[in-house]
């Protein structure tokens, strides 16, 4: 993943350290050290948070994007919404829960748990559909209705 590099100019532009981060997120600098550094991928919901506070999109602290912000309609991800919009694209692209299982060397009843809102789908997950599939990480969580597909 790329995250750390688009996380650390938006640190530097803003005169944001690693401390005040960690304190936003509410984890130890050591924790967030890990995730800074993606010596440990960092969940979404602390990415979400530091997009809201730096009002910038996932699709750009992905460097899917240049584009910093979208109209937003969510702040927060929901789990439900995200698993619908995880299905609608999955059949749009008549791609089974196994073949999408398969691209993320996982298992079907993952997909089927992410799909039904029992589990927020993985930070590793969701960016791997994202880049190779051009669909926008923050439509795909529900945070965004446009755009849909990334360019």
């Amino acid at each position: 993943m790329l995250y750390s590099d688009n996380l650390k100019f938006l640190c530097e532009r803003n005169g944001i350290n690693n401390t005040t981060l960690a304190q936003i997120l509410n984890i130890s600098k050591s924790r967030f050290s890990l995730y800074f550094n993606e010596k440990e991928i960092m969940p979404l919901k602390y990415l979400n948070i530091l997009c809201n506070y730096f009002n910038v999109s996932l699709d750009y602290i992905f460097g899917f994007t240049n584009t910093t912000q979208y109209e937003l309609i969510n702040l927060e991800i929901n789990k439900l919404e995200s698993g619908k919009r995880l299905k609608e694209f999955r059949k749009e692209k008549n791609i089974t829960q196994t073949k999408l299982a398969s691209v993320l060397n996982t298992v079907h009843p993952v997909i089927t748990n992410y799909e039904k809102g029992k589990f927020l789908i993985s930070t590793a997950f969701l960016y791997t559909i994202s880049k190779k599939y051009n669909i926008s990480a923050d439509y795909l969580l529900g945070k965004t209705n446009n755009p849909k597909y990334l360019k």
